[in-house]
């Protein structure tokens, strides 16, 4: 399956870093890897996230593969860049037909929110956003306490850390708990899924 992971100036490292970590760990019990994982970019200019690590997109909205799942990163570049941005707004909207999974790491439900993709459904985001999400997009029921909220092709997750949670939740969803288990021991990440 293939996965890409969105990426953009002021993105949080762990929202693309942590599920990239957990896709691209995950074996099938005869070793193959499971998930072919991807930085997207809307160019392959070099992306400058949060704290000023410097990362650079495999592919871009012009050369990307065709994705099974999508993770839209969060941080602030997505609550107060990319959330203005109608080329990025408008790649997320268009993707959400090819794709299996939609999901999103913290403020990046903003950006599935603004591209209308939340309307009449249950989501989550980082605890200090939840409110504004709530008042923003008012056709939204927004969830509290929770690391992720699944609602079929949508998934939205809590922030930062939360996105390795869901990572690991889709990977139980897609492939099977024993595998989802087997990629969170061998990242000596204390989860039982």
């Amino acid at each position: 399956m293939k996965v890409g992971i969105l990426i953009f100036n002021e993105v949080e490292v762990l929202d693309f870093a942590g599920p990239f970590e957990v896709f691209s760990l995950a074996e099938a019990l005869d070793r193959t890897k499971i998930f072919d994982v991807k930085l997207v970019g809307q160019t392959l200019q070099t992306i400058k996230a949060r704290n000023g690590m410097q990362v650079v997109p495999d592919c871009s909205f012009e050369d990307h593969p065709r994705f099974d799942i999508i993770i839209i990163s969060g941080g602030y570049g997505a609550e107060e860049i990319e959330i203005n941005n109608p080329v990025m707004i408008e790649w997320i909207s268009k993707q959400y037909s090819n794709v299996k999974i939609m999901a999103s790491v913290c403020t990046g439900a903003f950006l599935l929110a603004k591209a209308g993709l939340l309307q009449n459904r249950k989501a989550t985001t980082h605890w200090m956003d939840l409110d504004r999400l709530e008042n923003d997009f008012e056709n939204i029921e927004v969830i509290r306490g929770v690391k992720y909220v699944d609602q079929g092709k949508v998934i939205t997750s809590g922030g930062i850390s939360a996105g390795i949670n869901m990572s690991f939740y889709l990977i139980k969803k897609l492939a099977g708990a024993d595998i989802a288990n087997n990629t969170a021991r061998r990242m000596e990440y204390d989860i039982i899924i």
